[in-house]
């Protein structure tokens, strides 16, 4: 057995949907990276721009690489949570219903190499990249052939879907391309049809983030709105991301290669569908040491305190519930200007002074 055919057999073996190998490449989409980032679409994301000569030349981060292992995990999760529609409750992108996947993955990732080093007789260490690491990941699974970039920008895996999250490993050892699919899992290897005709994605966003086909403008996206940006949201796109807290799925949830996506296996990015809503209330009464102790360990963790009450204030307005007004009138007075403005904004939604008076029986206005 080759060298090539041993680490797709301990990727299979430790669980991920898809593995590939590839030798060392450079990524093909530096011109349009570029292009994206001297428009501004990657907003306050300055880390994007500042690492850009690290993710044009991947060589940078393991300088003595010579081979890629590129692996895709599925989260897509089987049932929404009976209160997915609950006006009460805030949604969660599907990926963060679990731990932190940064750990899961990467622990995932230092088995395999320590695999492939018994193999090879190698002592050094090869480079673990799950996201935080700046690393054109798409680009370079595309290039795998695990799959093909889809108009909302997603990696898209036929037979496996979008809803995955990708993990590479830069190894010093000489692999050829290879490919595997967990024993048991229906893969439709290239080539592959695409989007065809389909544009069910950039009709279905909400806030019409996409400018063109692949083109994400993330000051627009959801996603960036609930967990990148630290400021205000724009007055004119919070009645546009309904109950969304943290993290958008909608581009995703209408396209048609999900519809049958196998859902998570491995036991770290398993989780219950409760966790993909969140009581509106229990949200805006977040403190910061409450806030650390519920999120601790998951990727909700990223949007701060401020950010997440916030994402709930505008969830908040967006409910037309009048019942969650006694949760914000307290962060009128709270100590943040973010969280403070917010409330405002959602009180106003719900009917400002009037409905105040109504619900708490103060009989003013």
């Amino acid at each position: 057995m080759s060298l090539t055919d041993d680490v797709l057999q301990a990727a299979q073996a430790l669980g991920f949907d898809l593995a590939a190998t590839m030798p060392f490449t450079l990524p093909r989409t530096g011109d349009a990276y570029a292009a994206w980032l001297a428009a501004g679409h990657h907003g306050e994301m300055a880390y994007m721009a500042g690492s850009r000569e690290l993710r044009l030349n991947p060589q940078l981060l393991a300088p003595d690489a010579r081979s890629m292992i590129v692996v895709l995990a599925s989260y897509a999760r089987p049932a929404l949570p009976p209160t997915w529609d609950d006006p009460a409750h805030g949604r969660v992108a599907r990926y963060a219903w679990g731990a932190d996947y940064h750990a899961a993955l990467k622990k995932l990732l230092f088995r395999l190499d320590a695999t492939l080093a018994a193999r090879s007789g190698r002592t050094t260490f090869g480079k673990a990249c799950v996201d935080s690491v700046p690393l054109m990941e798409r680009d370079l699974a595309h290039q795998a052939r695990l799959g093909f970039i889809g108009r909302n920008t997603c990696l898209i895996a036929p037979g496996l879907g979008s809803l995955t999250f990708i993990a590479t490993l830069l190894v010093p050892e000489t692999l050829t391309f290879g490919l595997a699919a967990r024993p048991g899992h229906a893969v439709q290897w290239p080539p592959f049809i695409g989007c065809g005709a389909c544009t069910r994605c950039l009709e279905a966003c909400p806030t019409h983030a996409f400018t063109a086909d692949r083109v994400l403008d993330a000051r627009r996206c959801i996603s960036y709105l609930t967990i990148e940006h630290r400021g205000p949201i724009p007055h004119e796109l919070r009645p546009l991301m309904g109950s969304w807290v943290f993290g958008c799925d909608v581009c995703q949830t209408v396209c048609p290669y999900n519809r049958a996506a196998p859902e998570a296996s491995l036991p770290d990015l398993v989780a219950p569908p409760a966790r993909g809503t969140l009581p509106l209330a229990e949200l805006l009464a977040l403190d910061e040491p409450a806030f650390r102790a519920r999120f601790r360990g998951t990727p909700l963790l990223r949007a701060r305190r401020s950010g997440l009450v916030r994402n709930a204030c505008v969830a908040a307005g967006n409910s037309g519930d009048p019942d969650l007004i006694p949760a914000l009138l307290p962060l009128i007075e709270d100590g943040d200007p973010l969280v403070r403005s917010h409330a405002a904004w959602a009180l106003g939604r719900l009917g400002g002074p009037r409905a105040i008076a109504r619900v708490t029986g103060s009989g003013a206005g």
